[in-house]
């Protein structure tokens, strides 16, 4: 009787179709619909608009974002001009728009520094020697004491300004944040039971990081990163708004609202376009990062 089991089994196992197929797939959707619900997928919808005006800004705003036009300096918002113009004439709309690479297209890269050596500091003290850890477990809390908006102003007190010294002083500033997460993150991933149970089982330590502790650990800066980014956005602005980050007439959002605060009593449209889409950023990026830590929680 066990043979003729086996041997059913078996053929089942060859009848079912391979890989999930629809079903699968289905689940993988639903899934997903589940993590990002009506808010993850207004976020996401408005993300893509972003990426799309990172890459290729043309497509949305086909005009000049640098092409001045005296005559029509002042105009409020209309169908021509849906964010109305500036002082000089030009389309808010369409500074807004070209203006997405270099908001957020440097608090990404920003973002992209603070993780990649936050990761390899977390994972040399989380992996390394106890005196290793001891030491930069100090320099951590050092730096995390300190607000990222004063590091990044002292960083650029000391390289200068520009979009290139906004972009290293920013990342820099996140560095002690990611590291610390991520050393604590692998620290409880090694301690796991499942962990464990694989040394027992004569595993190797290399297979052991590759297959259990990396994946594991490493999951929650995906959710990290993206809130991390959101943050960046705005201290980018905020440096653009102090006049320490991308120079005028540079279509940034920080730039832009510094212009328009002088005529936000008889020109407010100047500082509405820049302002919506930084909140707007900046909320869609929190949501799907909650979003994501929420569904790593629930697992």
């Amino acid at each position: 009787m066990s043979g003729q089991r086996t041997a059913g089994a078996s053929a089942d196992a060859r009848l079912a179709p391979s890989g999930g197929g629809p079903a699968r797939r289905t689940s993988a959707w639903a899934a997903l619909g589940r993590t990002l619900g009506w808010q993850g997928f207004l976020s996401l919808g408005f993300l893509v608009l972003a990426a799309v005006a990172i890459a290729a800004p043309r497509i949305l705003a086909p005009g000049d974002p640098l092409g001045i036009s005296p005559v029509d300096a002042f105009t409020p918002p209309t169908l021509s001009h849906p964010f109305g113009t500036d002082e000089s004439g030009r389309d808010v709309l369409t500074r807004v728009i070209h203006g997405a690479s270099a908001s957020i297209g440097i608090g990404a890269a920003a973002t992209a520094i603070g993780i990649g050596i936050g990761a390899v500091l977390g994972a040399a003290a989380a992996l390394g020697p106890r005196v290793l850890d001891a030491a930069l477990g100090r320099l951590f809390e050092v730096l995390f004491a300190l607000p990222t908006l004063v590091v990044a102003l002292l960083l650029i007190a000391v390289i200068g300004g520009g979009t290139t010294a906004a972009v290293i002083a920013i990342g820099l500033s996140t560095i002690p944040g990611y590291a610390r997460m991520l050393r604590a993150s692998i620290r409880g991933v090694a301690s796991s039971g499942y962990v464990e149970y694989a040394r027992l089982d004569g595993v190797g330590r290399a297979a052991i990081l590759v297959r259990h502790i990396a994946p594991n650990a490493l999951w929650p800066l995906v959710s990290a990163a993206t809130l991390g980014i959101a943050q960046a956005v705005v201290w980018v602005s905020a440096l653009g708004f102090l006049g320490l980050g991308t120079a005028p007439p540079s279509p940034e959002w920080g730039a832009m609202l510094n212009s328009g605060r002088v005529y936000l009593a008889s020109a407010w449209w100047m500082t509405l376009g820049p302002g919506l889409a930084l909140v707007a950023t900046a909320a869609a990026l929190t949501v799907l990062g909650r979003r994501f830590a929420n569904r790593r929680q629930d697992q």
